[in-house]
């Protein structure tokens, strides 16, 4: 999980990407120091860092840590003193980086971490003769999405930071002209600038080609692992050996760009206007990270991809005195119903994340299923007390009511950052045989901590929505 000590982060440059890399050292718990002397840079981090904090926690079922300090600078030196990582995100051009890097090089402790956001300059570009300076080139937004590119000396060093922030560090071989990412998405520009130049395709029509087709393919298996399975059962030579041929025909034109006149700058623009004008930045930011949010969500249910990186990056939640904490969460924007408050499924999602984790935390967990022991849930009763919304922090403590024999009772109480009772899922679980999908009794382990457990909270008593149910009065007529 992230770290939790006070290590400083300094930030030159504190535009989009600056700001979401601000975002991403924040929220993990470093302290971030920002210098850019652009008089609307303050402004602009904060409309960042109001994004992330929205959605960067609801990928996470436990807490991030406590957010770190934000400091504003109004010199660089300033900035990169005392820091363990600068990060610069300045504009594109290398004569404005070498004047920063050697200022930065100037002030900046011996160990620090110097790495660019560049993402086309590469290493020895940068260093000019000094050797200090790695490129970690994320892509947008940088407090949501894992990959980041490392290309230098330090990467494994830097890699193993990166990952305490819950990235993703791609470390790429050899150094070349806009490293592994761009040059695969300068490729399809190229050939989408073609198709609207040509008249083929308008910017909405490309744009579907991906978000209803190869796009959500690659989201989760990339571009060889989705050939392979194309291949059937032969798998990837078999599709190499069928669909190899069609390189040689002219289908692409991929050596060449048609040239960004006034006409053609004119037609993409107007293009845009029509598909997205309608939102402004802000709304089509949280838009985005709305649908990023679901979708690293459900690939965190598999462990795929970015999925798999939040999951390795998540801790368990703590414990909670008598009570354990089975669930502390943010509430993500996709719960919520048109009412604006979470919907009615997702109390029963908290009981059931609530159930899974105090099933684990009795020994029950993915190698006991393996080896053919679980839980499964019989009934569950929900009380809905008081609305929970988006953004909002929840967590679910769990009492057992009762906890012998084949049976488990779980009485799970959700409670909001106040700490006032939202609601109460009461679930009763039945031990199962997988082999024979009957019941039976738990294995030793399992009932002896699931019985310490009842034990010791039987002097809880019973709470009041225990065993509640809808009651109707028959009328008399």
């Amino acid at each position: 999980m992230p770290m939790t000590g006070r290590a400083r982060a300094a930030i030159v440059g504190g535009g989009v990407i600056g700001g979401g890399w601000a975002a991403r050292f924040l929220l993990n718990g470093w302290d971030v120091h920002v210098f850019d002397p652009d008089p609307e840079a303050e402004r602009k981090v904060h409309d960042v860092l109001a994004n992330a904090r929205r959605a960067l926690p609801a990928l996470y079922d436990t807490p991030l840590p406590v957010e770190g300090a934000l400091v504003f600078r109004t010199t660089l030196a300033d900035a990169v003193a005392g820091a363990a990582w600068v990060q610069e995100s300045v504009p594109e051009r290398l004569e404005v980086k070498h004047s920063v890097f050697a200022e930065i090089a100037a002030h900046a402790p011996l160990g620090a971490i110097l790495a660019s956001s560049t993402s086309g300059l590469k290493p020895s570009e940068l260093n000019a003769g000094r050797g200090r300076i790695v490129v970690a080139h994320p892509f947008n937004p940088v407090y949501l999405l894992p990959l980041v590119e490392l290309v230098g000396d330090e990467t494994a060093r830097a890699a193993e930071i990166l990952r305490t922030l819950g990235m993703h560090p791609l470390v790429v071989r050899h150094e070349i002209d806009a490293h592994i990412a761009d040059r695969l998405l300068e490729a399809v520009w190229r050939e989408a600038l073609w198709l609207v130049h040509d008249e083929i395709a308008t910017t909405a029509e490309i744009d579907d080609a991906i978000r209803y087709g190869f796009g959500l393919r690659w989201g989760q298996m990339g571009l060889f692992e989705t050939y392979r399975i194309a291949g059937g059962e032969a798998s990837m030579r078999h599709f190499l050996a069928q669909f190899g041929p069609a390189l040689q025909w002219p289908w692409t034109k991929l050596t060449d760009v048609p040239e960004l006149d006034a006409g053609l700058i004119d037609r993409i623009a107007a293009q845009s206007d029509a598909q997205s004008g309608h939102l402004n930045i802000r709304a089509l930011e949280r838009l985005r990270d709305d649908n990023l949010v679901a979708i690293i969500r459900a690939l965190k249910r598999t462990g795929t991809a970015a999925g798999g990186t939040v999951r390795a990056h998540e801790a368990p939640p703590p414990g909670d005195g008598v009570l354990p904490v089975t669930v502390d969460r943010v509430v993500p924007p996709t719960w919520t119903d048109f009412n604006g408050h979470m919907n009615e499924l997702h109390y029963l999602e908290l009981g059931g994340q609530a159930n899974d984790r105090f099933m684990a935390l009795i020994g029950a967990d993915a190698a006991y299923v393996a080896a053919g022991g679980t839980y499964f849930t019989a009934e569950n009763h929900v009380c809905y007390l008081q609305e929970i919304h988006a953004g909002q922090r929840v967590r679910v403590t769990t009492q057992v009511l009762v906890g012998e024999g084949k049976k488990m009772l779980l009485f799970h109480r959700v409670l909001n950052a106040g700490g006032e009772l939202c609601a109460t899922v009461e679930s009763m679980q039945i031990h199962v045989d997988l082999a024979t999908r009957r019941s039976s009794l738990p294995g030793e382990v399992v009932a002896a901590r699931l019985a310490a457990y009842a034990k010791a909270h039987a002097g809880l008593g019973w709470p009041q929505q225990a065993g509640r149910g809808i009651r109707s009065k028959r009328s008399s007529a």
